[in-house]
């Protein structure tokens, strides 16, 4: 079993939505830029853990003001949390991230979040 950490499910999902899944849904408005996380199942699944352990967790990223949930459609970074993914990101897998995003997307992120 994986020791669980919100660093933990950030580096598991850079995994999912690049390496795996291959897709990541962002969106932008005038002050903010959002990721969709990983659904909780998907991230239990990545760490070998039950589902259950990753809830609490999600509650401490809501807290720290990483993620927020929108019911019925899931788990949105916030501008800190989409901070974190997109430098995880950068240093885990930039060749994918490129590959995903577009390089001047990924470039355009990169230098909106700095």
């Amino acid at each position: 079993m994986a020791s669980l950490s919100v660093e933990a499910l950030f580096h598991s999902a850079v995994q999912i939505l690049l390496l795996e899944e291959r897709n990541v849904n962002i969106s932008f408005s005038e002050d903010i830029f959002r990721v969709k996380f990983p659904t909780t199942r998907k991230l239990a699944e990545m760490l070998h853990v039950p589902h259950y352990y990753i809830l609490p967790y999600i509650v401490m990223m809501e807290e720290q003001d990483l993620v927020t949930r929108i019911e019925r459609v899931g788990i949105y970074t916030t501008n800190a949390g989409s901070v974190i993914l997109i430098n995880l990101i950068d240093t885990q897998c930039p060749e994918e991230g490129e590959r995903i995003f577009g390089k001047n997307v990924f470039l355009a992120m990169k230098e909106s979040l700095a």
